[in-house]
């Protein structure tokens, strides 16, 4: 697989992180990058238990990046969650060691409640995967955009 020019990601296993302020979607590549699967949604529980499981998967399932998910507004500007995010993302290079890139996630959560949606699940169902389901989406499209270094929105105005 031949790398472009501006990509800094290395080889081996990507972990996608839709975040939320309660729940986080988690997926994970193959190790050759070319696929996402849905991996768990994970409750927020305190820093602690927090650090401690985020360690627990970056060395359990070789993660060599973080693509953390950045709500972006329509107009391409951050919002107040994408603040959020960045913090986060931030946090979460600090406590494992690995690099996070961000990237855009419009539309993911809403991708995903129509693929559920289709597929005929019950609301508590849905809840269920939604979080993950729209991790991988996240993740997918990194791919697919060819592994940017990192997404650059416009600033807040």
């Amino acid at each position: 697989m031949t790398s472009e020019p501006h990509n800094s990601v290395p080889p081996g296993r990507l972990a996608g992180i839709d975040f939320g302020t309660v729940r986080i979607g988690i997926a994970v590549t193959d190790a050759d990058q070319k696929f996402s699967s849905p991996l768990e949604n994970y409750t927020l529980r305190g820093e602690a238990a927090d650090g401690k499981f985020f360690r627990n998967l970056a060395t359990n399932e070789r993660i060599v990046t973080f693509v953390v998910g950045l709500p972006i507004h329509l107009d391409g500007h951050e919002s107040q969650k994408s603040i959020e995010a960045r913090k986060f993302g931030d946090w979460l290079q600090q406590i494992t060691n690995v690099p996070v890139v961000f990237f855009d996630e419009r539309f993911t959560s809403a991708e995903a409640e129509q693929l559920l949606v289709g597929a005929e699940f019950t609301k508590k169902q849905r809840t269920a995967r939604l979080d993950k389901l729209a991790a991988q989406i996240l993740l997918a499209s990194y791919l697919e955009a060819g592994k940017p270094a990192s997404f650059k929105p416009q600033s807040l105005s």
